[in-house]
Order: structure tokens, then C-alpha cells, then sequence
């Protein structure tokens, strides 16, 4: 059996998802294939006692009104329907230290984040609006950041590095790791991680922080609807497990494991890159290629615990927490030793139904090196099994959260006799639902000294094949975004989706100035 489509998209992430729509807004034949029993990649929930749980998505920036993402999004036909909660806009996320009692704020709007920290920072003022200056210079740089602008930028811009530059605007070491402390947002690491990186994720979150009520889910449901109504086909369960090539070297189709194949005029892998060099054959690529994605370095997993709280026991709080055992460790956070683990986390709370000013659940976060669950590598579990890689792991798991709820102690006293149950995920459960090489989560660590190294075009050397996706573009909601936009103007052209994008927002200019 044989499907004939224009268009074929390998994996339903936010990119395929995302690609996939623009090309069927077109009038193109579309077709997804997933191979998991969830589609949506990152923006996968899960339920446990009858609690929403999100694996990925803990918040989104940028949905304000004419902000980037929400253009985009409105671009997709799913922003209307998007249900969202703003969190506190004077400190979406907060920042702490050790001991320190004081949480430090980063605050939405970028007066209001000058103001917040000025209060904590009085002789820091004039320095904190130059770091607020130079995130918005550096954006401005970056083509479609802005929805529709130049085609290039200066390469000098990918060379700033960001522990460097923070230096530079600062010399005061608390203020200079406090600007840091989100850096769990893209895994900063001191000595490779370019200031772009940082500029370009913290930038969307200081225009507007939202939570997605009911989870990241949502995104990727009407996403799916968007595309129905569009008529593409989107089939789970159906893992390809071979590229079909023409005798000329052309890419033709592909086969699933249960045997089908389909062909398609375009292919876009919204794989893991690892996974499509497999299926595209080594022997197809130039070695200096290969040589190139084999060398990079993937971002480490992290082991998340998700606590189920007795109704009416802890506050809800509506900011993130990212807690540092000290000011040194956020530059280099995910680099902690096994004994004292863990030595940062992330901690977000979902409010009660019921007790709107209680929260229901509380996802804490850390990272972890995938070394530390390598002894069951080859197993593979997307199903919930407790018991599907033995005893062994089941005790490991119960001794990291167990250092978790300890950890969250000193941070939420009493936190202990609050948890009605508990439930954990780690670099396995990455890797098996979310395809990441390793469980990574952000795809793979970017240098100011080699940016170019871990740059990939969506247009491949393979005639008819593209990639998108966090492990070949930026990664986040945004990201992945930014980057489905860029594969499919490789396909469609630039300026014809220039030319939507710009009547969009004009669309959008005029029916505000009428209201």
C-alpha cells in the first residue's frame, strides 16, 4: 500500500506540527507521521492522580498582543483559542541562593525589570537598563525573531559570549548571577554559551510570561485541529524505519515499520538528527558532515519530580523558582557532583481548581548527566509500567526524589507532610517519549568560539529533504517556531511568506486602530 503526498513531515514535535500547517495553509497535500501514541513531542502532558502534568512547557513569553510568538500563533490560526494565565508581572521567575532568603525577581516589561531588581540593586540602575539595551540590540539582529525582517546578520553577533558580556556590564557577582539565574532555560554553560542564546530566550519572557492552563498540550490539540481542517493526514503510530531513495540519489518516500510507504514531493525530519543520519544512510553523506554532528555535545537530560499535594496545604505561586546552591554554581549548573545532587532546580506550582489560592501540584526540576542511568539504557517504556526496567531503577528513582523532597525543605518548610503522592521522570523517559539523543533538552550545546559548528540549514545536500527542530535549530516554543517558519521558506520561498506574515500584521495593525 502506497500514500502520494506533496508534502511529508517525520515527527509531530512543534516544528513538524508547526511546518506542516504553514504548508497545508497553502494548499499543499500534508501528511505527519508520529511514531509515539502522543503526538506533540515537547509539549507531551501526562495525567497522574487526576492532575495535568507537563513534561516540557512550564511557561511561553512573547503572547502578548503584537509580540513575536503571538503573531506567529495568530499566523497558525490557534492563538484565539489558546488558554493562558499571566503569571506575577513583577517577577515571573525568581532567583535564589543557597541560604540567602532574599528570592530575586525578574519582572515582566523592561522598565518594570529595572525597576524590580533596582530595588535590590540601587547602584546598578544605569547597568541593568545597558544589559536590558544590549538583549534587545542583539535581537533585532536575528532574521524572523521579529516575524518578518532581513535575511542575515553580523557573524560578530554569535562570537559575544555571555558570562564575558555580563561581566562587562557588571562587576557586582551577586547582580551578575542573578541576571543568569534562568539559565536553566537553555542550560548556560560559563565557557561556551553565547549571549545570543541568552538574549533570544530571556527577550520573550521579559515582553510577557504566560502558563498554559491545562498544559502545553494544548498547543500541539490545535495544532492537529488546524491541520484536519486543512486536510492533512496525521497517523501515530507509525515509526519510519527507512528513507526510500531513487536511482538518481533523490529522496522519494519512506516506510514504516508496519510496512507502509510514503511517498512525497518534499520531506521535512523533525527527528532527532542522529536518527535521520541513520535513516539517511551514512554513506550518503560527505564525512565532514558527518564528522561535524557526531562532535557536538549533547545539553544534558534532567530527572523531574512531580509532587501531588493534599488539597489547601501549600500556597500557589505564580513565578518559577530557580534555586542555586550558590552564586558560583549558575554558571555552570549542570555540571554538580552525583553526592550533593541536587545542587539546582527548577520549581513551578499549578494552581488548585478548587482553591484558587492553593496549589494542586508542584514540578521540580533538575538536571541530570544520562552516565547516571546508562546501566538501563537499552531498555525502552513509553507505556506506564513501574515495574518495565526492574527494581533497580525503581530504587533509584525513590532515592532522587527522596534528595528532592529534602532539597525543597529548606526552600517550602514542612513541604514534606503536604504530599498526598509522588511521581518522577528521568533522561529514560526523555529520551524514550521525546526522541532526544540521551534525553537531552535543548538539542546541543552551542559555542561563542564555534557558533557556526552547531548551525545546520534546514535545506539539505539530500535533494528534497529538510530539517527542523531543537537538535538543528534554537530550541523552546519560540525556537522551534522561528525555525518550522524558516524550513518552510526554504520551500515555499522567503518572500512569499514574507508577503503573509506582512499582510497579517497589517490585518491585525488596522483592526486595532478601528477598536
Amino acid at each position: 500500500m502506497k500514500k502520494n503526498y506533496d508534502i511529508l513531515v517525520i515527527g509531530s514535535g512543534l516544528g513538524g506540527l508547526v511546518s506542516a500547517l504553514i504548508l497545508a495553509k497553502e494548499g499543499l497535500k500534508v501528511c505527519v507521521l508520529e511514531k509515539n501514541n502522543q503526538y506533540g513531542g515537547n509539549l507531551q502532558t501526562f495525567s497522574r492522580d487526576k492532575l495535568i502534568f507537563d513534561t516540557g512547557v512550564h511557561y511561553l513569553g512573547g503572547l502578548s498582543e503584537g509580540q513575536n510568538l503571538y503573531r506567529f500563533f495568530s499566523y497558525l490560526e490557534i492563538m484565539d483559542d489558546l488558554e493562558l494565565q499571566k503569571m506575577d508581572e513583577d517577577a515571573y521567575d525568581k532567583i535564589t541562593f543557597g541560604d540567602d532568603e532574599i528570592e530575586y525577581p525578574h519582572a515582566q516589561g523592561y522598565k518594570n525589570f529595572v525597576k524590580q531588581l533596582s530595588e535590590y540593586f540601587p547602584e546598578e540602575k544605569e547597568n541593568l537598563e545597558n544589559y536590558c539595551e544590549e538583549i534587545q540590540r542583539v535581537c533585532s539582529h536575528f532574521p524572523r525573531y521579529h516575524v518578518v525582517g532581513k535575511d542575515t546578520y553580523p557573524e560578530e553577533i554569535l562570537h559575544l559570549n555571555t558570562k564575558r558580556l555580563i561581566e562587562s556590564i557588571t562587576s557586582n557577582k551577586k547582580l551578575q548571577s542573578v541576571l543568569l539565574g534562568s539559565n536553566f532555560l537553555y542550560a548556560g554553560d560559563s565557557e561556551n554559551t553565547p549571549f545570543y542564546v541568552h538574549a533570544l530566550t530571556v527577550n520573550s519572557y521579559i515582553q510577557s510570561a504566560y502558563k498554559c492552563v491545562k498544559g502545553g498540550s494544548q498547543i500541539s490539540k490545535l495544532l492537529i485541529g488546524k491541520l484536519r481542517q486543512y486536510g492533512a493526514d496525521i497517523y501515530k503510530h507509525a515509526e519510519v524505519t527507512e528513507f526510500i531513495f531513487s536511482e538518481n540519489n533523490s529522496l522519494t518516500g519512506v516506510k514504516t515499520q508496519a510496512g507502509t510507504e510514503y511517498s512525497a514531493g518534499k520531506i521535512i525530519s523533525n527527528i532527532e538528527i542522529r536518527a535521520a543520519i541513520r535513516l539517511i544512510g551514512e554513506q550518503r553523506l560527505k564525512k565532514s558532515f558527518l564528522n561535524r554532528i557526531l562532535s557536538w555535545e549533547p545539553i544534558p537530560s534532567c530527572f523531574s519530580v512531580y509532587i501531588v499535594l493534599k488539597p489547601q496545604a501549600v500556597p500557589n505561586f505564580n513565578y518559577n523558582i530557580y534555586h542555586y546552591s550558590s552564586e558560583e554554581m549558575v554558571w555552570n549548573a549542570y555540571r554538580y557532583e552525583r553526592n550533593s545532587w541536587p545542587e539546582t532546580y527548577m520549581l513551578s506550582s499549578s494552581q488548585s481548581k478548587h482553591y484558587p489560592e492553593f496549589a494542586e501540584s508542584i514540578t521540580a526540576i533538575s538536571y541530570m548527566d544520562f552516565s547516571e542511568v546508562k546501566e538501563w539504557e537499552s531498555t525502552f517504556n513509553t507505556v506506564t509500567n513501574e515495574n518495565e526496567r526492574g527494581e533497580l531503577y525503581n530504587k533509584f528513582k525513590i532515592e532522587k526524589a527522596e534528595k528532592m523532597i529534602t532539597a525543597l525543605e529548606k526552600k517550602i518548610p514542612g513541604i514534606r507532610n503536604c504530599i498526598k503522592n509522588i511521581h518522577t521522570s528521568s533522561p529514560l523517559s526523555y529520551r524514550d517519549y521525546i526522541g532526544s539523543f540521551n534525553g537531552n533538552m535543548y538539542g546541543y550545546v552551542k559555542t561563542s568560539e564555534n557558533p557556526l559548528k552547531t548551525m545546520v540549514s534546514p535545506r539539505t545536500k539530500i535533494d528534497n529533504l529538510f530539517l527542523t527542530g531543537q537538535s538543528v535549530n534554537m530550541h523552546g516554543i519560540l525556537g522551534c517556531t522561528i525555525g518550522a517558519f524558516n524550513t518552510c521558506a526554504e520551500i515555499l520561498g522567503k518572500e512569499v511568506l514574507d508577503e503573509r506574515l506582512t499582510r497579517m500584521i497589517n490585518k491585525s495593525k488596522s483592526e486595532e486602530q478601528r477598536n
